[in-house]
């Protein structure tokens, strides 16, 4: 065995390796490859004429894109991502992730239906329009120049067809989140940038339900037997990651009310069968900010993110603002396991959203319109929009879950279970039901697997 101690020895006081560089008020003392460079050091430090000795460790650029508007994607920054593209650059390129939610801009259409007169939420009678031509367009950060090839096994449960065109914006917003294209010059990043996705729309928007011919807006949404089928479906096509930013209403504290009816078998059924097909699931906490305590009935929580607390594999999703505070919408619970960015404009305005490519709500949401002003909408103009929300949150987790299958933890479990230990510990110490196990941290959830950089 060498003699540590004399290289050491050798090192420091041989004129030939220990040197001085120009620029530099210290001394560079070169070992041989052979010895341990940190025990080197700390044995020099022991020396009386030494004021420090460290070894010398490799540097390395950061990867940030040159996405124009990713300087205000605080979002990205506050979960670690530019050390995580370090470590992991291909972000994701073998995972699909499905996206249960309004659909998703991914391909080129003209849709022309007849819109009949209808009746807005608040009873406003809006005027009939007949045969409208209307464009859409794929979302250009979502789907590259040379297609939809990343686009897998889409589907539409809302209207029963192969084409989950998204006609709210929501479900575009939150691919983005997970998966925008990066580093190509324009609009914003995406946490995975180079996953696969799989749109499969659960929930009906106003248009949705306009373009079908029926005459009152108010029965948005989705029921629970089209998100139990979307899971299955996911789980069946090759998804491997599945985020669902949508909640359900139902009693407070599924796991103990004596109405069980109420607490969607049909949904957890589905969610453990995803499960158990290899699929780890992000779940958006709420936004009702609410406490799951009795009386029950009250404000009720979300019924998915409590189921989710019992899964191991699925996580909830709380939502903390720029600052990494708990955001004043996102519910709070024991069945809170996870926080990640989901913004909010008080104490930050519109700097405290977060912001991915979806559609020009102006130009969308033409309902909101007085009934004289009223007219067709378009698909076909996106921008950089901010939106709040624990639907913004859950989509950050699951970018970074996709990254941890690319690295090859394949059990959902597993995922779990080291993102909760990886997050950085807001609020009270250890969990709580405020923000979970913490902040979600990509980097630290990568080294968690023995990663260094």
């Amino acid at each position: 065995m060498p003699d540590r101690r004399a290289a050491v020895r050798t090192a420091s006081d041989t004129g030939e390796i220990a040197v001085r560089p120009s620029y530099a008020d210290f001394d560079i003392v070169r070992i041989d490859p052979a010895e341990d460079a940190e025990e080197a050091a700390s044995m020099l430090r022991q020396r009386p004429e030494v004021q420090y000795a460290q070894a010398a460790y490799r540097v390395h650029a950061l990867f940030v894109p040159n996405d124009p508007v990713y300087a205000q994607q605080w979002n990205l920054p506050m979960i670690n991502m530019e050390k995580a593209w370090d470590i992991q650059p291909q972000a994701g390129s073998a995972i699909t992730v499905a996206v249960i939610d309004t659909g998703m801009a991914y391909e080129n259409a003209t849709i022309t239906p007849t819109l009949q007169s209808f009746r807005s939420r608040n009873g406003t009678v809006y005027p009939a329009l007949g045969p409208v031509v209307i464009p859409y367009s794929a979302a250009p950060q979502l789907v590259s120049a040379t297609g939809s090839s990343r686009i897998v096994a889409p589907y539409d449960f809302v209207n029963e067809r192969a084409t989950p065109l998204d006609f709210d914006g929501h479900g575009t917003h939150v691919s983005g989140t997970i998966g925008q294209l990066t580093n190509d010059g324009i609009g914003t990043a995406g946490v995975a940038f180079n996953v696969k996705l799989m749109p499969v729309k659960v929930l009906a928007s106003e248009w949705d339900l306009l373009f079908a011919g029926f005459t009152n807006i108010s029965n948005v949404g989705g029921s629970d037997d089209d998100v139990a089928r979307g899971l299955r479906y996911a789980a069946d096509n090759g998804a491997k990651v599945i985020n669902m930013s949508l909640g359900s209403s139902g009693p407070a504290n599924c796991a103990t009310n004596p109405n069980q009816n109420d607490c969607s078998p049909v949904i957890e059924a589905a969610l453990r069968y995803a499960v158990g097909k290899g699929c780890f699931i992000t779940i958006a906490g709420g936004n009702e900010f609410e406490d799951n305590v009795p009386p029950f009935g009250v404000n009720p929580t979300s019924v998915l993110a409590e189921i989710a607390s019992r899964i191991p594999g699925v996580v909830s999703v709380a939502a903390v603002d720029r600052g990494k505070n708990h955001a004043y919408y996102s519910s709070t619970g024991s069945y809170i396991e996870l926080s990640a960015p989901g913004g909010s404009e008080r104490g930050f305005g519109s700097a405290g959203f977060v912001r991915q490519q979806t559609f020009d709500s102006n130009l969308t949401d033409t309902f909101l319109l007085s009934p004289s002003e009223f007219h067709a909408p378009r698909f076909d103009v996106f921008g950089n929009i901010g939106y709040i929300g624990t639907s913004m949150a859950a989509p950050h987790v699951a970018g970074v879950a996709a990254m941890l299958m690319q690295q090859g933890v394949t059990d959902p479990a597993a995922i779990e279970d080291l993102l909760e230990k990886t997050a950085i510990d807001l609020g009270a110490a250890g969990r709580d039901d405020t923000f979970g196990f913490g902040l979600v941290d990509a980097r630290n959830a990568l080294r968690g697997l023995g990663l260094a950089k």
